[in-house]
């Protein structure tokens, strides 16, 4: 019995690894065969994506860990304003959010604004922040935390309401301090509607900080360098490669915010969302 069991296991590992893996080469050899039998200039093949991604980012000195400099102009200065922004919104709205979830009066007179202004799309907002905080790093911060902070506070304020009965009873019981009892029994209730905000929210981030160095005039920064120079040049394999480095930047991070997921709510017996 515990022979298969091991069996069973060891197969369900195999295929949660090769099922993702198989899905993207059959995705990209279908791509590939469907642009070389119809040619167009507007969707090249993935392979000559690749070799100009290579060229623009993959192909600097050995000192510069084969990174062009190209590359390291462009993408620190991104991921600076993406996870500054990002980790200033979760401060703030886990902060928020707890403060509103644990006080029913205050969240009362308060949730009115918050829906109100996070319907307001963050796009929107742009030409406001240029005229009151000119273009620059400033600007596209304050984009970026506008835009994802919702999540973060609304799933914060469900979680903090999520705290059970019992629970109550107890911190009454044992007489826990304010301190004591936000970090024994009010955050590991709200832990994984939390990270299900933070997830949200770095989706999000990764969304504006593009926009925000596209329409907020930036002279840097990925979004500048692989989607609004490469589409005034017409080089459209290069376009495309920006758009891979994107999405393999958004795997990336929510890869790492799902390993972190699991070592927080590991402790607490606790399993967050996979979506």
């Amino acid at each position: 019995m515990t022979g298969a069991r091991n069996t069973r296991r060891r197969r369900t590992r195999f295929w949660n690894t090769a099922a993702p893996v198989c899905s993207v080469a059959v995705v990209v050899a279908g791509w590939e065969l469907i642009t070389r039998a119809a040619p167009s200039t507007y969707f090249p093949p993935p392979s000559q994506i690749a070799v100009r991604l290579g060229e623009l980012w993959f192909t600097g000195p050995p000192s510069h860990a084969f990174l062009t400099d190209a590359a390291l102009a462009h993408i620190p200065p991104s991921m600076a304003r993406l996870l500054g922004a990002w980790l200033l919104a979760c401060a703030i709205g886990v902060g928020v959010g707890l403060l509103l979830g644990r006080n029913a009066v205050l969240a009362e007179c308060c949730e009115p604004l918050i829906h109100f202004f996070r319907a307001i799309p963050p796009t929107v907002l742009l030409p406001v922040w240029i005229v009151l905080l000119k273009i620059g790093d400033q600007m596209q911060v304050v984009t970026i935390v506008f835009g994802v902070i919702w999540p973060i506070l609304i799933n914060t304020m469900d979680g903090a309401r999520s705290v059970q009965p019992l629970q109550e009873d107890t911190v009454k019981v044992f007489r826990l301090s304010g301190p004591q009892r936000l970090w024994s029994v009010i955050l590991p209730a709200a832990l994984p509607k939390i990270f299900a905000g933070l997830r949200l929210s770095l989706s999000l981030a990764l969304i504006l900080m593009v926009i925000s160095e596209v329409m907020g005039g930036s002279t840097n920064g990925i979004g500048f360098s692989l989607l609004a120079e490469t589409q005034r040049t017409y080089d459209i394999p290069a376009m495309w490669g920006g758009i891979v480095i994107l999405g393999a930047l958004g795997f990336g991070l929510n890869s790492a915010l799902l390993a972190i997921e699991r070592r927080a709510l590991a402790p607490h017996g606790l399993t967050g969302s996979h979506a």
